[in-house]
């Protein structure tokens, strides 16, 4: 989330510069009739506070002195005037508690604010390519997408997911399965071996707190996939918040990406200067509802409830954040090198961004199936804004505790790596060639081949 402080200073200059940049409108009067009442309630909360401290300490002198009959009767009025003055101070603080939560609840959904150098835009029209890596092959005969390529292969069934689990799984079987679980190991290697990476084995479900950490909650609870712990729910509770509150102290999140449970290894922690930056890669599953989205990619593995995932996440100091996000962006690109397939990288701009980002780079890979370049992985810095949620800090040079940088990118999405090789690797006979890099993990298979 956003710092309070800068809401309060200038809260008119924020909601410009959101509107101006990301096209978000926040309810400006809203926030400052609750800062209003915080200060009414603090400023009364203070002096009963100071009341209730200065009648104890007349309790206490009176205590220490001799018995009188005087000093008896003012002792007990003391004590009347102390009892109620604990009450109205508890009551205040309740008020208090509430109108803080109204306000940390204001500020769970507003965006993070865009980094200077971000392209000003309302979408992906707007987007900037920094660069391209690579030249889309030139096929003798026209290419096939990896639906077609898989189905003939007998190696990738859409059918017999769907009668499994429904629409938007996938089942993949023999040499296709072995190269997926090829390419995550790859993966891994290169980030562990090279790049410096802590590899992590993660929980695939995680509590309220986690997802509220990354800012996953409570903006976009519809994305997610989430189960009770016992007992079923209504379709109307959602509508009611207080079974819904009820709801968060009993249910689980899937994660819909790595990054979730990975920067939340930090959340409530102060990391001693020394240990940063700290370097995680997790290899997952991704669950996603992908609410909103239906009628878009419904063909294939592009946009499925369930796809795998190694994700990057970096821990850094905050001075050091934007060298760390071209760095993060280099290491997924590396691993397309690797692979030699062609991609490009784009800056997104800032009505493109998601919810946490300060800045992003998308990777983007060639597909000939499509004739198109489609993301295969978004690097992001988030800056303090999941730190501030989160409470993650470090102790600065001067032994003072600061909010750290988080920042987070796939390292690469696996389904889209396959997708990618399927379609670059493609041959006339409908056989798939297996990339030199990935061979050692195929017990030096060449090729997917086609049935005779």
């Amino acid at each position: 989330m956003l710092d309070q402080q800068l809401l309060r200073s200038d809260i008119d200059a924020v909601a410009k510069k959101l509107l101006d940049t990301r096209g978000v409108r926040i309810d400006v009067e809203l926030f400052k009739y609750y800062e209003k009442q915080r200060k009414d309630i603090q400023v009364e909360t203070q002096a009963l506070q100071a009341r209730r401290n200065a009648t104890s300490t007349q309790i206490g002198i009176l205590k220490a002195r001799r018995a009188s009959t005087e000093s008896a009767q003012l002792m007990q009025d003391l004590m009347q005037d102390a009892t109620s003055e604990v009450e109205k101070l508890k009551a205040s603080e309740i008020k208090l508690a509430e109108i803080q939560a109204k306000v940390e609840q204001f500020l769970l959904e507003v965006p993070n604010m865009p980094h200077e150098s971000v392209p000003v835009g309302k979408s992906s029209e707007d987007n900037k390519e920094v660069r391209r890596i690579g030249t889309p092959r030139t096929f003798g005969f026209r290419p096939k997408d990896h639906v077609d390529l898989g189905t003939e292969l007998g190696l990738l069934d859409f059918n017999i997911a769907a009668r499994i689990a429904g629409a938007r799984f996938t089942l993949m079987k023999s040499s296709l399965a072995r190269l997926h679980r090829a390419i995550a190991q790859f993966m891994l290697d290169v980030h562990t071996q090279e790049n410096g990476y802590t590899e992590i084995y993660a929980p695939y479900l995680v509590n309220a707190d986690s997802m509220r950490g990354t800012g996953q909650l409570p903006k976009f609870k519809e994305d997610l996939f989430w189960v009770l712990k016992g007992g079923t729910v209504a379709r109307s509770d959602l509508a009611n918040p207080d079974k819904l509150a009820e709801i968060a102290n009993s249910e689980f999140y899937l994660i819909p990406t790595a990054e979730v449970p990975l920067t939340n290894i930090v959340r409530d922690e102060i990391v001693p200067l020394e240990q940063l930056p700290l370097k995680f890669v997790c290899h997952s599953p991704c669950f996603r509802s992908e609410a909103g989205s239906y009628g878009k990619d419904t063909r294939g593995m592009i946009r499925n409830h369930q796809f795998d995932k190694v994700e990057l996440v970096q821990i850094v100091h905050p001075d050091k954040s934007y060298a760390a996000l071209e760095g993060l962006t280099a290491h997924a690109e590396e691993i397309l090198k690797r692979l030699e397939l062609p991609f490009r990288v784009i800056t997104l701009c800032t009505g493109d961004m998601g919810f946490q980002a300060a800045k992003t780079y998308d990777i983007e890979v060639w597909l000939p199936g499509q004739n198109a370049y489609r993301e295969i992985s978004s690097c992001s810095n988030c800056e303090a804004f999941q730190a501030r949620r989160m409470q993650a800090r470090f102790r600065n040079e001067k032994g003072k505790p600061e909010l750290v940088h988080t920042l987070n990118g796939s390292g690469l999405a696996v389904g889209r790596t396959l997708i990618a090789i399927m379609e670059n690797y493609q041959r006339a006979d409908g056989g798939v060639d297996i990339p030199a890099a990935l061979q050692p993990y195929m017990g030096s298979l060449k090729a997917i081949e086609p049935e005779s």
